[in-house]
């Protein structure tokens, strides 16, 4: 006999970044299977890329998109926001809440206070890891972490290290714990080939410092392809130290050789470069390592946070974080030795297929979905 439906409500604060791009995959992939779905998001985050990501995630929530306001830290609101939520989960009947985020993750659990019929999961993506552990705000939000631990079914966390960081900075999970690691749709694994006009590497994020972008153009200063020439690099994207690190093109004399393109498609950029660099000083599971092994490119990445988890075999190549001379030497072998940058990079891609699809993701949620809510 076929399963019922599940009713479900995704929660989270903002539309942004990779959170909401693995909510838009869940709820596109959960929709597909049958499932109902509405989603929660706060009011207060209202522009024209916000209200566009909206739109597309619509098409896939019959039970609707509702706005009431989650302040980013803290506010009146979180104390009236739970009760709407509450309120809303049992006028819809929901199953199942499913807050991503520290705020979606507080949002859902609170919101099951009074209505055990629903189960309550919670994706951290980070959240409350985000928070700096000397401020008001962290230390109000790591004791909220340990007091709704009974009001939680399950905590999904996208990497081990996230699992392990959470236990450690935090509290061990009492409650079921998994590791299931995002995934991406089919069309990502094309293959993506450079153009003959491509620079030599390509770096995609945000311009900051934790993304150890100036890391990376130390590292390019003295390079030189076999050739001769000296390397070439494009970068996408912008963010708060952008004109720091144009100050630093300029005084390095790189201007000629670091084009800077804006926020541009990660699959638009990988055919502008030929070896994808990721430098960060930290990270969870960046879509963009997974991305670029999915389109079969040569990634070159720090050992940050569960890129080794992408890495798999093929993780005795990454770097430390910070260490710009390790970032060169592997920048230059990869110049030098172009076919086993390319053979790596065919193991890689060999090693994430199945294991980091969006399929393979659903699967496992959905599993852990129908496990909690099945409970007394």
């Amino acid at each position: 006999m076929t399963e019922k439906p599940l009713r479900i409500l995704q929660i989270m604060r903002s539309p942004i970044g990779g959170l909401f791009r693995h909510v838009l995959d869940l709820t596109r992939e959960l929709a597909a299977r049958g499932h109902v779905i509405g989603v929660v998001v706060d009011s207060e985050k209202s522009d024209a890329a916000t209200e566009s990501k909206l739109g597309d995630l619509a098409k896939y929530v019959t039970l609707g998109i509702h706005r009431p306001p989650i302040p980013r830290t803290l506010g009146a609101a979180d104390l009236t926001t739970p009760l709407k939520i509450r309120a809303l989960a049992k006028r819809l009947d929901i199953d199942i809440l499913h807050g991503h985020g520290a705020k979606g993750g507080f949002n859902a659990r609170l919101a099951r206070i009074g209505n055990r019929k629903a189960a309550a999961l919670y994706t951290p993506h980070g959240g409350v890891l985000h928070f700096d552990p000397r401020s008001g705000a962290g230390r109000i939000f790591r004791q909220l972490e340990k007091l709704l631990l009974g009001q939680t079914n399950a905590i999904i966390f996208e990497s081990q290290f996230a699992h392990d960081a959470f236990a450690r900075q935090i509290v061990v999970p009492t409650c079921v714990a998994p590791v299931i690691h995002n995934g991406l749709l089919p069309g990502e694994f094309e293959p993506v080939s450079p153009g003959p006009d491509a620079r030599d590497f390509v770096f995609i994020g945000e311009l900051r410092t934790l993304k150890g972008v100036g890391v990376l153009l130390e590292a390019l200063e003295p390079m030189r392809a076999p050739d001769g020439r000296l390397a070439t690099l494009i970068m996408a994207g912008d963010g708060p130290d952008r004109a720091a690190f144009e100050a630093q093109i300029k005084a390095a004399g790189l201007a000629d050789r670091v084009t800077l393109a804006g926020v541009q498609p990660a699959r638009k950029m990988f055919g502008l470069g030929r070896v994808v660099v990721v430098p960060s000083l930290a990270e969870s599971l960046p879509y963009v390592v997974l991305e670029a092994a999915a389109a079969g490119l040569p990634v070159i990445a720090s050992r940050v946070g569960g890129i080794p988890e992408i890495f798999g075999p093929t993780a005795e190549s990454l770097v430390p974080a910070g260490d710009p001379v390790a970032l060169r030497a592997l920048m230059q072998a990869a110049l030098d030795t172009p076919e086993v940058a390319r053979a790596e990079a065919a193991q890689r891609l060999n090693f994430i297929r199945d294991r980091f699809s969006v399929g393979t993701m659903t699967d496992q949620i959905e599993a852990l979905y129908r496990r909690v809510v099945t409970r007394p």
